[in-house]
């Protein structure tokens, strides 16, 4: 019976996974990387439940000083994702994610599941989604999935992180995405 629950539960939340994909993917289909019809804000996010409209001007441009900072934020990560997709690197940042989500569970059995979607999705060699770590990262979570934790993921993590922040947070700074978000506000403070 526990076993059954638990793998409904991996259902689930592949399922929210994919769905999350899906519904986020309509930015990807839209001609000329223009904002899709749907979009509520200036976020450029597929769905009125983002935080963008809640986000200062001055957050906004404080992003370009502070990847940390706009990690911290939903709007910021939702624009960070977007562009991530644009490069074909999204699954650095949905594991980022992913982790961190696991990081704030508690219970054991939640926790080794969690740990092993992760793996089947971001470590995986055999996953269209295997984020580049190196082999002594894999090697610690390869003896970590023995016995599963919230933080067994952390240098994996550490590493993409570090990854998405000298690599392609720079090129996000500079590209149409992020230039188009500051125009608007420019424009919105300006009237």
């Amino acid at each position: 019976m526990q076993t059954s629950h638990l793998g409904i539960e991996a259902a689930e939340m592949r399922k929210r996974q994919q769905s999350q994909n899906e519904g986020t993917s309509a930015m990807s289909q839209a001609p000329g990387n223009q904002r899709p019809n749907n979009t509520c804000c200036f976020c450029w996010c597929c769905c009125c439940s983002c935080s963008c409209q809640n986000t200062t001007t001055d957050e906004i441009m404080s992003w370009s000083q502070n990847f940390d900072k706009m990690m911290k934020t939903p709007a910021g990560r939702n624009l960070f994702r977007e562009f991530l997709r644009t490069e074909y690197s999204e699954e650095n940042l949905l594991f980022w994610l992913a982790c961190e989500e696991l990081k704030m569970e508690q219970n054991k059995k939640v926790i080794e599941e969690k740990a092993k979607l992760i793996y089947e999705d971001y470590i995986s060699i055999l996953s269209p989604k295997e984020v580049s770590l190196d082999s002594r990262v894999r090697e610690v979570i390869n003896r970590n999935l023995l016995d599963p934790n919230p933080h067994m993921y952390e240098d994996a993590q550490l590493q993409i992180y570090t990854l998405m922040h000298r690599d392609s947070f720079p090129r996000f700074l500079n590209s149409p995405i992020y230039k188009s978000l500051v125009e608007s506000i420019g424009s919105t403070s300006e009237s």
